[in-house]
């Protein structure tokens, strides 16, 4: 409960010292429900994934701008006889003055990457990895965003990787139209004084595509489409191969109205993930699907409840590859709570 106590010693700290002008608590509870059914496949094994994340936090905002959270994120995994899975420390700071936002420390993964495609981090990374531990610098306008950030995720030892990644993303919108840009670099060292020599690993992915938002055109909610060109670079250092390139073409639609929707992904063009073999999901944190030459996912999905208090997602997916169709269901819920203190 390391997370816990470093909680509740800094919110005494910051109180006998009376920084703390502006107390705030929160409380986020996020379940999910997750049926893979990947039968057969070259590139997906079929897995169920369930449970239940619990994050509570504490506060303090000293003036317009400036604040400090502390708190934890804890697992419980339906079915395990593990009381908590695994728990995760958050504590950061946050500058937020349009149009700009500074984060540092360890804070949850959406305020850097939630609208990153699974191109880059595949559905697994937000059950099991809901932080960030870096840097994440923000700027945002009605018309641009752009957004940079750090995330250190192994440090060096006997038994661990040294990695972290480093990532851009920025969209400019004018009219109907927008333009669009994801990457990030995922460096993957190896072990501190290993049996046998590894080879230091990058991997560099990037998305860059023009869109159209007709959602306010139309009766429909939300009615948005996009295509582009991605690729992935893979280099192992040591074995002086330089990089290997894999590009392809990506596009997305979706459009809803009400309570109902459809998100579908067009993938054509060469296999991603050079170096899958030897590391897997260790060095590639996007979806191991991309790895076909062909892939179509259609997302079938009824909000039964969308606010910013409490959201209920049912989902029915289609994946078109191998000359096959694979189903997926999944039921998502989110809860956030808070003392009415706009943070």
């Amino acid at each position: 409960m390391r997370g816990l106590r470093l909680m509740i010693f800094i919110s005494l700290l910051l109180t006998a010292k009376g920084i703390a002008q502006k107390p705030f608590w929160e409380a986020k509870l996020y379940s999910f429900f997750d049926n893979t059914e990947f039968g057969h496949s070259s590139y997906q094994i079929p897995q169920t994934m369930a449970g239940v994340r619990f994050a509570p936090a504490l506060g303090f905002r000293w003036d317009s701008v400036n604040t400090l959270i502390a708190g934890t994120d804890m697992l419980h995994e339906f079915g395990s006889n593990r009381f908590i899975g695994d728990i995760y420390p958050t504590a950061y700071y946050k500058y937020d003055k349009q149009p700009f936002l500074f984060l540092m420390g360890a804070f949850p993964r959406d305020f850097a990457v939630g609208d990153y495609p699974r191109f880059f981090f595949q559905d697994s990374i937000r059950y099991y990895r809901p932080n960030i531990n870096g840097i994440n610098v923000a700027y945002s306008t009605e018309k641009l965003q752009l957004n940079l950030w750090l995330d250190w995720t192994g440090r060096q030892s006997t038994e661990m990787h040294e990695t972290f990644f480093t990532g851009f993303s920025g969209k400019y919108s004018h009219g109907l139209f927008y333009i669009s840009n994801y990457w990030y670099m995922f460096h993957f060292a190896g072990k501190k004084d290993p049996v046998v020599d590894e080879a230091l690993h990058d991997n560099i992915l990037i998305m860059t595509s023009v869109g159209l938002d007709l959602s306010d055109k139309t009766p429909f909610d939300k009615l948005n489409i996009n295509a582009g060109w991605v690729s992935g670079f893979d280099r192992a250092r040591a074995d002086m191969t330089g990089w290997f390139v894999q590009p392809g073409f990506l596009s997305e639609a979706r459009i809803e109205y009400r309570f109902f929707g459809l998100f579908n992904t067009f993938y054509s063009g060469s296999g991603q993930m050079y170096y899958y073999d030897d590391h897997a999901n260790e060095l590639y944190w996007g979806d191991p699907i991309y790895r076909a030459r062909t892939y179509n996912r259609s997302d079938i999905f009824i909000n039964f409840a969308s606010n910013d208090l409490l959201k209920i997602k049912l989902v029915y997916s289609l994946h078109f590859t191998e000359h096959a169709v694979y189903h997926e269901q999944a039921l998502k819920l989110s809860v956030n709570l808070n003392n009415s203190f706009k943070n």
